[in-house]
């Protein structure tokens, strides 16, 4: 046998060692690249098929940092926060979801960190919400500078989703449902008495063809939207009235661009998390309930609802969301 047969043979003998052993074959300092619609669950990556910004990215919204994003860099630390901002009343804008985990499991977790199937057995709620705001820049700002609040999601006019925190950390976006929940906050300008308007008469506003359009307020600055030069339209030309929390509310739908990537983020989360169902609450007639959930209807429920289902106070999404839009698409990309 010749010396360079016995040097192949010999390869493939340490290839086929190195598979067994599970040893790597990367060399150190490696760059792992992503592709851009990853979400962060339990330190893992999944794919979503839209495009996410991650607080680790540039252009990304950082909820673990305790400076303020938006302040003076010189204000922003911990200390001129407490003075400045009243509301926000601890650096911490999230915490451990503990509520419903057995105290040896909890306090593994408060050490370690989550595993997926722990995170799987808690998560079962994936709540949305209006975010008043108009856009991401803005509802960063009002939660994470003014109230001490977060979400794990926000989603721009254009279709950008951001994730501020891993998935494992317990949110504060939506009260008593925080330990059990996904959270996300849509760029919508919100919902409005019928005689109550002057807020979206200032953000929709119609072109030459008579179509609405949104037309940010020059004195937000740079809306810091990741699509340059994106001009944004609600998907239904005429504003949606409707009945929420026995109020009648007048609200412009979302854009084209949120709905395809809200479908996307919401058949992924539903692939992740077995127990949020892919439906929404409804009734004996199986029509969308339109108000808060009772204590017992709550506490039994899983899958997707909104911000008015858990809280009287509030009326977000607002009558405007497509549900069925929302829900079929994300059960055809689920299946």
């Amino acid at each position: 046998m010749s010396s360079s047969i016995r040097s192949h043979i010999l390869g493939f003998v340490l290839l086929g060692l190195l598979g067994l052993t599970g040893c790597q074959t990367h060399q150190p300092g490696t760059s792992l690249a992503r592709t851009g619609d990853e979400i962060v669950v339990a330190g893992q990556l999944f794919h979503t098929g839209t495009r996410v910004i991650t607080w680790m990215d540039p252009h990304g919204y950082d909820a673990y940092r305790v400076e303020r994003r938006f302040s003076p860099l010189a204000s922003s630390d911990w200390e001129k926060t407490k003075v400045e901002a009243k509301e926000v009343t601890t650096p911490n804008r999230y915490s451990l979801r503990g509520n419903s985990l057995p105290p040896a499991e909890l306090e593994r977790l408060r050490g370690g960190g989550w595993d997926l199937p722990a995170l799987q057995r808690v998560v079962d709620q994936f709540v949305l919400h209006f975010d008043v705001c108009g856009i991401s820049k803005v509802c960063f700002n009002v939660l994470h500078d003014h109230r001490g609040l977060s979400v794990h999601f926000m989603l721009d006019l254009d279709g950008t989703v951001y994730q501020t925190l891993d998935l494992k950390e317990r949110a504060r976006h939506a009260t008593i449902s925080n330990d059990r929940s996904i959270g996300i906050e849509i760029a919508n300008m919100g919902a409005y008495a019928p005689g109550d308007t002057k807020t979206l008469d200032e953000w929709y506003q119609r072109d030459a063809q008579g179509q609405p359009y949104i037309k940010i307020p020059a004195r937000l600055g740079d809306p810091m939207i990741y699509t340059k030069n994106f001009v944004g339209r609600p998907a239904r030309a005429v504003p949606v009235r409707g009945v929420v929390q026995g109020k009648e509310l007048v609200q412009y739908d979302f854009t084209p661009e949120q709905y395809a990537a809200l479908i996307k983020l919401t058949a992924t989360l539903a692939k992740i998390f077995p127990k949020i169902t892919l439906d929404y609450p409804r009734d004996h007639r199986g029509q969308l309930v339109p108000h808060k959930l009772t204590d017992a209807e709550l506490a039994r429920y899983h899958g997707v609802l909104g911000h008015y289902h858990i809280q009287t106070n509030k009326t977000d999404p607002g009558p405007a969301l497509q549900w069925d839009k929302l829900i079929d698409g994300a059960r055809q990309l689920a299946r």
